[in-house]
């Protein structure tokens, strides 16, 4: 099996995040998965971090495009599903209705393993702008009745990185945060943004006394597996009833794809980005 997995970060030029990113990899997969990570490109951002790049719902939306993008280099490519691994699950609805391989957000799937893990589910993050976008998916989700608290950490991304050589202020800003949600209520926790899902679940950070805490990052390599098994075994896969899952025809989107100046690079960089095979 193999994941096309699609970070909002420069994540090649990232060598901390990327590493961790690997090696957490190699021990959530099976060993028959193969998962490859990619990056947005490099003139997307001045940075390898989209920051409040990210915060503002029109800036998001023209990310979006390399998300969708890449979802349909990934099937064309052979891939077996598309991981879009960051918790706006940016693209995740457009990118379901243009191919019929299992697309996973790693929002949606933290929510709902959330959902089944505890009742009242806190979020702890570092972007307090996104908060907005989160309760409006969690509520298409499904799952607006189980939201609790959203609490912000004093800790960013560029906190995290440095973490990885001095990891404790980042775990107890984490814990502090996570400690008054907690208070608010909630009974598991999401961590927020992808690094730092992947900085707590490398330093082995899985819960707060009673309290889970959610690794993203693995729910959505899992429900990349199960999807892919059923779709496989069964012959389950996503419905094609409503104006927000029928698929388009092809060759409506290609042209349009083509008028919007989107067409030009579909077919390049096919076998780009960093592969992993799990060791576990």
């Amino acid at each position: 099996m193999k994941i096309w997995h699609q970070s909002l970060t420069s994540i090649e030029n990232i060598p901390q995040y990327r590493d961790a990113v690997i090696n957490h990899i190699k021990k959530v997969a099976r060993p028959d998965v193969e998962v490859v990570l990619h990056g947005m490109s490099n003139e997307t951002y001045p940075t390898q971090y989209p920051g409040h790049f990210i915060t503002y719902n029109y800036l998001q939306s023209l990310h979006k495009e390399q998300f969708i993008k890449n979802a349909l280099i990934a099937e064309k490519a052979g891939y077996d599903c598309m991981f879009i691994g960051t918790i706006p699950d940016v693209g995740l609805f457009e990118a379901r209705t243009l191919v019929d391989i299992p697309v996973i957000g790693y929002g949606q799937a933290s929510f709902h393993v959330a959902s089944i893990l505890g009742d009242r589910i806190g979020i702890v993050n570092f972007l307090e702008p996104l908060a907005d976008q989160l309760i409006s998916n969690i509520e298409r989700y499904g799952l607006g009745s189980k939201l609790g608290p959203i609490v912000q950490t004093n800790i960013g991304f560029y906190d995290i990185l440095e973490g990885y050589s001095d990891p404790d202020p980042v775990i107890a800003a984490f814990i502090s945060a996570s400690e008054k949600a907690i208070e608010l209520g909630a009974d598991v926790i999401v961590p927020g943004e992808g690094p730092m899902n992947v900085f707590l679940a490398t330093h082995g950070i899985s819960r707060i006394g009673d309290v889970p805490i959610i690794d993203s990052f693995a729910a959505g390599i899992k429900l990349c597996e199960t999807l892919y098994d059923l779709k496989k075994n069964s012959g389950v896969t996503i419905t094609r009833k409503g104006f927000f899952n029928a698929r388009p025809p092809e060759e409506a989107v290609e042209k349009l794809r083509e008028f919007y100046n989107l067409q030009s690079d579909l077919h390049a960089g096919l076998d780009y980005g960093i592969s992993v095979k799990s060791t576990s």
